[in-house]
């Protein structure tokens, strides 16, 4: 699924076509997403202009006159910037056709994305209420996360991709950050000492960083807004790459199921 790097390309790559621009029409071609689009949302958003686009977490916020579009891209969702005569694909769920002639246009193959409207001058929304500090700014530490950690015998990599913990580290990136730091991902979160909580904070701000820089992992359906996959999936060091050599010491890799997620990791380089 789009991950934090991925979410964050989309935005910068939407945000100069989109920002500035009024909202002329909605479309809504299936509401169907993981919470139905509401029903009066096209008469909303019609005639509002957009002020700037941010990401938070794994969700884009789109500021307007009046208010705030809440958008997630679920597991498989991409924005892309196109026109009204580009043809629409299956899975091409909704369209904001702007005043500059451009349209944004949302494709979702399994609809677990969303879009939400809040009115008003304060972004509220219980979705955003109990996520925890972005990974890239200041507050996220090795010292927060030890903090946070202490008596949990949740397996570390469950802890990192806690929203309520950190934001934004989703499988992909927690298994190459936890390689990077040598960390065992099985590991109880409370038996990981303060060294190494800081030299795992440190690699995902490098990892998130490169990813954005790359823009994102190309995996399955995503593209970035401009409709061009991202390039940081061959620089992967485990994720997807179970029963091949380790780049450190060339033993197999092993794949573990944590939370139902995949788990890749070496068994000699982290511990």
């Amino acid at each position: 699924m789009p991950e934090l790097p991925e979410v964050e390309t989309t935005c910068r790559g939407i945000a100069p076509h989109i920002v500035g621009t009024s909202i002329d029409h909605v479309l809504i071609r299936d509401a169907r997403l993981r919470w139905p689009i509401a029903d009066d949302l096209a008469a909303r958003l019609t005639g509002q202009r957009i002020v700037s686009v941010e990401r938070r977490a794994k969700y884009l916020i789109i500021s307007c006159d009046d208010g705030f579009i809440l958008a997630h891209l679920g597991m498989t969702g991409s924005l892309r910037i196109t026109s009204l005569e580009d043809p629409v694909k299956a899975h091409d769920h909704w369209d904001f056709m702007l005043s500059g002639g451009a349209v944004l246009r949302y494709h979702d193959p399994r609809r677990f994305g969303s879009l939400h409207y809040i009115a008003g001058p304060q972004l509220q929304h219980p979705l955003l209420t109990s996520l925890g500090p972005e990974p890239l700014s200041e507050a996220f530490t090795g010292v927060y996360l030890y903090q946070l950690s202490r008596r949990r015998k949740q397996a570390v990599k469950l802890f990192l991709m806690d929203a309520k913990i950190v934001v934004g580290v989703g499988n992909i990136y927690a298994n190459e950050a936890l390689f990077a730091a040598g960390i065992d991902p099985r590991r109880a979160a409370g038996r990981v000492s303060l060294r190494r909580y800081e030299l795992l904070a440190a690699h995902v701000k490098r990892i998130l960083a490169s990813a954005i820089e790359r823009g994102g992992t190309t995996l399955r359906d995503f593209v970035g807004g401009d409709g061009k996959p991202g390039y940081f999936a061959q620089e992967l060091s485990v994720y997807g790459r179970a029963n091949q050599p380790c780049i450190g010491c060339h033993a197999l890799l092993k794949e573990v199921r944590l939370g139902q997620r995949t788990t890749v990791y070496c068994s000699t380089c982290q511990n």
